[in-house]
């Protein structure tokens, strides 16, 4: 299935009061996204026989979810019902940093939460599987549609699930559409036949409409990456966390692709005549490893009385091609907002201490604006899942706290901070105390009960 097709089709339905849905998403978007996704895996469309792309945007990826996720200890308390809706929460959070990943690479994840049994399951929707079709003027989504697709016995069926926030009423409907694929391809000029839900088994017990009321919030939440978006500026979805970087990314996959060829091209040979190698029954007779090594030529004719052997050993020119490639990255580094030894050679950068620190400032600042963004949609997501504990009935009531804790790692360097609160203690200038409350995260009852009785560690130090 073409994320285009998708979009194409949803747009035939994305219409209301006369607003179009084409408004939320333009092709200038759908183009941006469709190109992440195959850079994310991958595929790139410059990817050929001559470039062999070197996987950058998911390490970009990978590492700028890791970052802002890094030690991240968010909970919910208050009550028994918060207890509740902590256990629904904490499933998300264990895996949060991969299905943040992907976030990044498209540009935002939504976290749409429902009633699965007797608890609330959260469904991680990636740009390309969700369309959002109107906004407020602060840029915030307050009516989406979301994608499934099913394909059984060379029948595609689409169905769409659009979520609706208008003044205090949330109208969810749900609507189903089947077509005949043929040739392993859909139409995109239709969506086909529209069905009953209950014409798919998984879609079966999906109410059509349902209308819910004094909802103050979506009950979805979206995760946008923080960087403005220079794609269409209109749009309240976010763009690649490495959407700035493509060029130089393109570019660094054509430069992996010399040092490749280099190191192919530059490889050990020896050319042997023909009349040299050894013959068995008339046949050339050379030992199976040393295919690799020997290439044979006709280059005496047996005799010529030229040279039998000509070693083929060239000078490998790595150096330069690596500082290019270094070069490169560096650019990468300084596009997607990441210090400096990222993803380049650490060893050639950073030469000063202004460097350095301009260098960790610009993540640091790229982290924090991704954790803001990251404590607003999860802040909703768990609004939209209490609403949902309520109407399944599934806790009694109760109020809850969130409590976040995205930690300082990103910019300090915690074992010279370690070092420090250690000669302050051993100074007497903090209680020995502070330093186990801070070092293991204990409150001050039990670092005083971890404290030893009969000596004192820290003296000396």
């Amino acid at each position: 299935m073409k994320l285009r097709d998708l979009f194409y089709w949803i747009k035939q339905i994305g219409k209301r009061k006369g607003k179009n849905a084409e408004s939320a998403v333009s092709d200038r978007m759908i183009d941006g996204i469709m190109l992440w996704d195959m850079m994310y895996r991958n595929e790139p469309p410059w990817k050929s026989d001559t470039v062999e792309p070197c996987n950058l945007a998911a390490t970009v990826s990978g590492e700028i979810s890791r970052l802002i996720t890094l030690e991240l200890d968010t909970e919910i308390d208050g009550s028994a019902r918060a207890e509740f809706l902590n256990r629904q929460y904490q499933v998300l959070i264990d895996d949060l940093q991969s299905q943040l990943e992907l976030g990044c690479a498209l540009g935002g994840m939504m976290f749409k939460p429902y009633i699965s049994g007797k608890d609330i399951e959260i469904d991680c929707v990636s740009a390309d599987r969700f369309f959002p079709v109107m906004y407020n003027a602060r840029g915030e989504i307050t009516a989406a549609i979301f994608t499934e697709t099913k394909i059984e016995d060379n029948i595609l069926y689409i169905r769409l699930e659009r979520h609706e926030l208008i003044g205090t009423t949330y109208t969810i409907t749900n609507r189903a559409f089947k077509q005949r694929i043929w040739d392993n391809s859909a139409d995109i000029t239709t969506l086909g036949n529209e069905i009953e839900l209950s014409e798919v088994k998984d879609w079966a017990e999906l109410d059509r409409e349902c209308v819910i009321q004094n909802i103050q919030k979506p009950l979805f939440a979206y995760f946008k990456v923080p960087s403005a978006n220079n794609i269409d500026i209109s749009s309240p979805l976010g763009v690649s966390c490495f959407a700035r970087a493509v060029d130089h990314i393109k570019q660094a996959d054509e430069q992996w692709s010399r040092i490749l060829w280099e190191f192919e091209g530059s490889e050990l040979a020896v050319f042997a005549d023909e009349f040299a190698l050894r013959y068995d029954g008339g046949n050339m007779s050379m030992p199976k490893k040393s295919e690799r090594l020997i290439k044979t030529l006709n280059i005496s004719g047996g005799s010529s009385g030229a040279d039998f052997f000509k070693e083929f050993s060239p000078q490998i020119r790595d150096v330069s091609l690596l500082n290019g490639f270094n070069a490169i990255l560096r650019r990468i580094e300084f596009d997607c907002g990441l210090a400096y030894g990222t993803l380049s050679d650490i060893n050639s950068v950073d030469k000063t201490a202004t460097e350095i620190k301009a260098s960790k400032q610009r993540s640091y600042a790229m982290v924090c604006s991704g954790q803001r963004n990251l404590k607003k949609a999860l802040e909703q997501l768990v609004y939209a899942i209490d609403v949902w504990t309520t109407l399944g009935n599934l806790a009694p009531t109760g109020k809850y706290d969130i409590s976040f804790n995205f930690g300082d790692g990103v910019l300090e360097d915690t074992d010279k901070e370690q070092q420090i609160r250690l000669q302050e203690v051993s100074a007497g200038l903090i209680r020995k105390e502070d330093y186990l409350m801070w070092r293991y995260g204990v409150n001050e009852e039990q670092a005083k009960e971890m404290l030893p009785q009969t000596s004192d560690v820290f003296e000396g130090v």
